[in-house]
């Protein structure tokens, strides 16, 4: 009889949900935009009603699932399975309950973890070989990582080690959207690259044809051999994103780093090869390989199927 897994990935763009296998299988998935607001009852209903149509869609019942993984953006409360106060889903969503919900569904037990702790559990559990010691660093609205050390995911008490997108990468800098200033994700996400485009008219005074009111960081990826302040921005944008990887490489001796997220997946060339090649430049340790993930888009929710699976096999065995 097949045991059957549920897993959610909850973004600041998209809610997707899967059901699989104990190998990791996926056999059916469903989707939703992320709502961003009036408060987390939206961001629960489209959780809950992507699981139903994967569930639908794969021909699997609620009391057939084993367990549920949910990977999410942060900060997390681990003890209490929330979502807390988060800048990606607008002012106005203070808490989102992310395990009771889907407990309540599925009739199973749910194990919460950061999305970018998805992505390296994922790379872990699906790599024909992968070292004891490696990340995985996501560009993409925010910035996040997953860290293995000695084989061991690192978690932290709540759940929100390893929060590399909050570097300090230009103290007194950019405002961050947690609040602070100078943080790598205030300077390199997909989110904020329209206000460091912004920040280098006005500071520096590159000229640009970009309507600069409206722009996104697509706009500025696609200009960056045609437009003089796009081009700036992203020769800043691999600066810093260096220097972070640097920062992390120094905090953690990864092997290998894995880069995930929209923003590096749909701009390998702008975002991950610069990282590679200036890494050894930064770092007086170990220069870890840089790759590009394995799982595509769906690394994080790939990687929360394999922590269900993987919590499922932990308690079994005890």
């Amino acid at each position: 009889m097949t045991a059957w897994y549920a897993a959610v990935d909850l973004g600041a763009s998209n809610v997707k949900a899967v059901i699989g296998d104990s190998d990791g299988t996926v056999v059916s998935r469903a989707g939703r935009r992320t709502p961003h607001g009036p408060d987390g009852d939206a961001v629960v209903d489209a959780m809950v009603a992507a699981t139903q149509e994967a569930l639908s869609d794969a021909d699997v019942t609620a009391e057939e699932i084993v367990r549920c993984g949910v990977g999410s953006i942060g900060p997390l409360d681990k003890a209490a399975g929330e979502l807390g106060r988060s800048a990606n889903l607008g002012p106005n969503v203070d808490r989102v309950p992310l395990a009771d919900p889907l407990a309540d569904l599925l009739d199973a037990d749910v194990t919460v973890v950061n999305d970018a702790n998805a992505g390296v559990i994922g790379e872990r559990f699906y790599a024909d070989r992968s070292p004891d010691d490696m990340a995985y660093l996501t560009i993409s609205s925010g910035i996040g990582a997953g860290v293995a050390v000695d084989g061991r995911v690192l978690s932290g008490w709540d759940g929100n080690a390893a929060e590399v997108g909050h570097f300090t990468v230009d103290a007194g800098g950019l405002t961050c959207g947690c609040g602070a200033d100078g943080h790598w994700e205030a300077y390199c996400s997909g989110t904020n690259i329209p206000q460091h485009a912004r920040y280098v008219h006005e500071t520096e005074d590159v000229p640009t044809g970009l309507p600069l009111d409206e722009i996104d960081a697509k706009d500025v990826f696609a200009a960056d051999d045609e437009d003089p302040l796009a081009g700036r921005v992203i020769e800043r944008v691999q600066a810093y994103n260096a220097a972070g990887v640097a920062d992390l490489v120094h905090a953690y001796a990864p092997l290998v780093v894995y880069v995930g997220g929209a923003v590096a997946r749909n701009n390998p060339e702008q975002v991950v090869e610069p990282v590679r090649e200036r890494l050894p430049e930064l770092v007086m340790t170990n220069v870890p390989e840089v790759r590009l993930t394995t799982l595509g888009d769906e690394a994080v929710v790939r990687g929360a199927l394999a922590a269900a699976i993987t919590a499922s096999d932990s308690s079994r065995r005890r």
